[in-house]
């Protein structure tokens, strides 16, 4: 998907929710439990309900190596449905991946060409060669991850490097990597108190901030501070959204969830 594409997507639905698909066999309705593919039908069950208010959808993945085969065999079912269905969603593989130069055009090509998601997740520790190689694909984005909302995210990112803490290192250097303009970064919303300095060093660059809702970040600092004039946010919520009820009206409870969130991020927009 195009940037612009996305952007466009924002403006028309007032929305820059992304819906994070963590789908967790212990805590889905028991009813699933019965069905061939528990996972995908939730997951589809899901998307029907928030599709309105969201212009992403980001499946973690471990929630799906978890199952084995099986899981694998969920995830693929969930993107073909919304590249099928509702292909103006960017979808996000929550994946985390990050190795050496031929090993990460082989990822890219599984997350890119096999399964066709718009963008992935990426670990910048092995730096340069590791990114590249999935920069290289044209109209796919690649997430690197920064500031993340963990309470661990202290121990390395933002100890000083040099003459910076480490997360500012790894988005100015990142900017010199070949098709630059196809990264965006992690930004927990945790860490709100930081965008404005991240800002400085990428001003234009979309960020996808976890940790509103169920973290407890707040969804007005992180406008203050992190929305740019081409808006340059997608803000995860996943548990506060998909479990939001565990009874037969957990579909209706998403779409509550979701549209609530829809709503308030429609008055900052306007």
């Amino acid at each position: 998907m195009k940037l612009e594409d996305l952007v466009y997507q924002i403006r028309k639905k007032k929305s820059f929710l992304c819906v994070g698909l963590d789908t967790d066999l212990n805590k889905i309705p028991k009813q699933f439990l019965q069905l061939e593919d528990p996972i995908f039908e939730f997951n589809k069950a899901i998307i029907e309900a928030t599709q309105k208010f969201c212009v992403a959808y980001k499946p973690n993945i471990a929630f799906y190596e978890a199952y084995g085969l099986k899981g694998w065999l969920s995830l693929e079912k969930t993107i073909n449905y919304l590249n099928e269905n509702y292909p103006e969603q960017f979808t996000i593989a929550d994946a985390k991946r990050g190795d050496i130069g031929n090993t990460s055009t082989r990822y890219a090509k599984a997350f890119f060409e096999e399964l066709e998601f718009d963008s992935i997740t990426i670990a910048p520790y092995m730096g340069k060669d590791s990114v590249e190689p999935f920069l290289e694909f044209k109209d796919k984005h690649t997430i690197l991850l920064a500031l993340t909302s963990n309470a661990g995210s202290v121990d390395f990112q933002t100890k000083s490097f040099e003459h910076q803490e480490l997360y500012k290192e790894v988005l100015s250097v990142s900017k010199t990597y070949d098709n630059a303009e196809r990264l965006m970064y992690v930004v927990g919303a945790t860490k709100a108190e930081f965008l404005k300095q991240i800002r400085e060093i990428v001003p234009n660059s979309f960020l996808l901030v976890p940790g509103v809702g169920a973290q407890g970040g707040s969804l007005e600092e992180v406008c203050k501070y992190g929305m740019t004039d081409n808006v340059g946010l997608l803000v995860n919520s996943s548990r506060g959204i998909i479990y939001a009820s565990s009874g037969t009206d957990f579909a209706q409870a998403a779409a509550d969830k979701a549209k609530e969130l829809q709503e308030q991020m429609a008055t900052f927009l306007n």
